[in-house]
């Protein structure tokens, strides 16, 4: 017999936020590139569903380089007006400037803190926040830290990084973890 499993409320409407939910969402991620990729798509999200994002996000990583750093920070002119002929990604001048942005912001944080995991990581004292939520409206749309960690992502030259923004990207690479307490996926650890 076989148990049913059980999802956090929002990952139940459709496959593709289903199998986000099941395999990404809330599972500690500490590699430099993934924290990146995740924080660059997370502000691509602003103003549009996150169902958006994960439809496009195979086109995206294309289109982008797989949001290698290295990568974004040789675009040029030529290559920004290519993106905005591409039809498969968010079309928007400002999220295609900020991608590259970041990218710069990116090695900024890598020289200063060794490492993007060890910076991002260091505002929850290197361990997941385990939170308790019986329902997906108990869960905040943004909190005191990721107002706090909003405002030195800023600082520290990166752009789309609102307080709104980095709590949703703190929840995907698990510095959060806010599976519903009734979820299968939730873990204590």
């Amino acid at each position: 017999m076989t148990q049913e499993i059980k999802r956090c409320d929002w990952a139940t409407k459709n496959k593709i936020e289903q199998e986000y939910h099941d395999t990404e969402w809330g599972i500690p991620v500490h590699d430099d590139r993934q924290l990146f990729k995740m924080l660059v798509l997370e502000g691509k999200q602003a103003g549009l569903s996150w169902t958006t994002i994960l439809a496009k996000k195979e086109t995206l990583c294309e289109a982008f380089d797989d949001f290698d750093p290295s990568a974004l920070v040789t675009y040029d002119d030529k290559k920004k007006a290519e993106l905005l002929q591409n039809d498969g990604i968010i079309k928007n001048k400002l999220k295609i400037n900020a991608a590259i942005s970041n990218a710069h912001a990116y090695y900024d944080v890598c020289e200063q803190y060794g490492s993007l995991d060890n910076y991002l990581w260091s505002f929850v004292d290197n361990k997941p926040i385990i939170n308790s939520w019986k329902s997906t409206k108990e869960v905040p749309a943004s909190t005191p830290l990721s107002d706090k960690l909003s405002k030195d992502l800023k600082k520290q030259g990166f752009k789309f990084v609102g307080s709104t923004t980095v709590y949703s990207f703190m929840q995907s690479v698990g510095m959060v973890n806010d599976h519903l307490d009734t979820c299968s996926f939730k873990t204590n650890s």
